[in-house]
């Protein structure tokens, strides 16, 4: 008899519907063919063991399953709720009129229960938009499953529930998830709050400028000044998520396998990568592409420590997909992108000691060293940085100091209204959203100055000797910085202020 069940197989962050035909004749043997990966060719001893501790047996007949489209490959251990339900029904152990309204993923153990799959999110959408009934998958991903409305979402324990629901025997009830509810779940009580920093105002002033116009920043200071604390609450103060950009994080950490029985994401991701990481984990790849910590950092912040202690190698694969906020990766037989629109913020010390420029510690690193040190950093990295900043240690008056900071929440209201004038200037435009995404054309438009601003930034290039680079940088800021005043035009103050986030342009750090 043959029957057809479904699967499916995830490619980048879409789904591939996977037919998987069975079927069996007269004779003996068990041929699996459709280019599956060794998980899945290992999924007999798991079927054989799975059907026989729960009543069922193996037919000791001749066993032909093919996956089609045969020419793709298939990897992972997640078709074997599919193979064993194929199985079953082919061999007429069970009778499931319906078994082909519906998509069926999830590894076995010996004994029938099931075990976590990945990309769960994706096999739902493509599940709806091809017209299935229902999603029968294990338990631990029902919730991210689920968000998808208009399709019925089974989250099961074990193949005996599904095999119960197919005969009409068991009473199993679809999961259902107010999306909207989820989305809006505890946004106003981040996990790292700035009401926690004492002191450091000038830095929260240029995190919160970072924020509303989704600059690039690199933080420089001796260790223990707060950097790695201060970075770690710039997620706390960005504009809340969309739907759909909550969607799409979500679907590539489903992808990954990250979520770990969460449904939709609503907090911005803050990865941060240890510095002994491989070019393939940070941007992605693998023979099996996954994506890398640059695409889990989409919609989020990339959190980069220690800036010069990374491969200069790993850094510099990173300038294209900063740029073009989406890293392809090609293989021989097929292509994959991932998205990846991420704030990267980065910290280092000034010197190999760490303690250059502070007047409280002797200098150790002489210039030859300081130069190596910072040489690790490439220029066309350092160009897509569009805020540097100096952080100085804080004082005890500030760190005894009982008083309260200003709250994260209340930061954030502020970064959301200038996110919003950026959203309607930039409304028209398909892949523009906020200031760091402009080119020169408008830099020209938006960022027009009147003769007093062009003095100024002028004098400060000759004095300060900036480079080229930085005019572009100072005036996306200094746009950034007028929107957080709720002004029409960029003038001679906004330029002021953007200029003094340029410490590495300046003539003793990088000559």
């Amino acid at each position: 008899m043959l029957v057809k069940v479904f699967g499916s197989a995830v490619f980048g962050v879409e789904a591939t519907t996977i037919t998987v035909e069975v079927n069996i004749d007269k004779g003996i043997g068990y041929h699996l063919v459709g280019l599956p990966d060794n998980a899945i060719k290992e999924s007999s001893y798991r079927i054989a063991a799975a059907l026989k501790n729960n009543g069922y047996s193996m037919p000791g007949k001749k066993i032909t399953i093919n996956m089609a489209p045969a020419d793709l490959r298939k990897e992972g251990s997640a078709y074997d709720l599919t193979l064993t339900i194929g199985i079953l029904v082919a061999s007429q152990q069970i009778q499931a009129i319906d078994v082909d309204k519906y998509i069926i993923m999830g590894e076995l153990s010996l004994d029938g229960s099931l075990q976590p799959i990945r990309g769960a999110l994706p096999i739902a959408i493509k599940a709806k938009e091809e017209g299935f009934k229902g999603f029968f998958l294990p338990k631990q991903n029902v919730k991210e499953a689920a968000i998808v409305t208009g399709l019925d979402v089974y989250g099961v324990e074990n193949v005996q529930e599904v095999i119960d629901f197919l005969e009409g025997k068991g009473n199993l009830e679809p999961t259902t998830i107010d999306t909207r509810a989820e989305f809006y779940k505890d946004l106003d009580f981040p996990e790292f709050d700035f009401s926690d920093v004492k002191g450091q105002e000038s830095i929260k002033r240029c995190m919160e400028i970072a924020a509303a116009g989704g600059h690039n920043i690199i933080l420089i200071g001796p260790p223990g000044a707060g950097k790695t604390m201060l970075a770690k609450r710039l997620p706390s103060i960005l504009p809340p998520m969309t739907l759909r950009e909550a969607l799409e994080t979500t679907k590539i950490h489903s992808v990954a396998g990250k979520l770990k029985e969460v449904g939709l994401m609503n907090q911005r991701p803050f990865r941060s990568p240890h510095h002994t990481i491989s070019n393939v984990a940070l941007v992605g790849g693998g023979s099996y592409p996954q994506p890398g910590e640059i695409s889990m950092a989409h919609n989020g912040v990339l959190f980069l420590d220690e800036l010069p202690e990374f491969k200069r190698d790993v850094l510099e694969v990173m300038r294209q997909p900063l740029e073009d906020r989406e890293v392809t990766i090609s293989r021989a037989k097929f292509t994959v992108t991932y998205p990846s629109s991420f704030m990267l913020v980065a910290s280092m010390n000034p010197s190999p000691s760490g303690f250059f420029n502070d007047p409280d510690s002797p200098q150790t690193s002489s210039p030859h060293e300081m130069q190596r040190y910072l040489s690790k950093i490439s220029g066309p990295l350092l160009d897509r940085i569009d805020i540097h900043i100096e952080v100085t240690p804080v004082p005890f008056e500030k760190l005894s100091d009982d008083g309260k900071a200003e709250s994260s929440v209340d930061i954030r209201k502020r970064v959301t209204a200038a996110r919003e004038i950026q959203s309607a200037r930039f409304e028209q435009m398909e892949n523009i959203h906020y200031n760091a995404q402009m080119n020169t054309k408008h830099i020209r438009e938006y960022c027009a100055l009147d003769d007093v601003s062009k003095q100024l930034l002028k004098t400060a290039m000759e004095r300060l000797n900036l480079s080229a680079r930085a005019y572009d940088r100072i005036l996306k800021v200094a746009r950034t910085i007028a929107d957080l005043d709720a002004a029409a035009t960029v003038i001679s103050s906004h330029i002021a202020e953007a200029i003094q986030y340029r410490s590495l342009d300046r003539d003793g750090w990088l000559g």
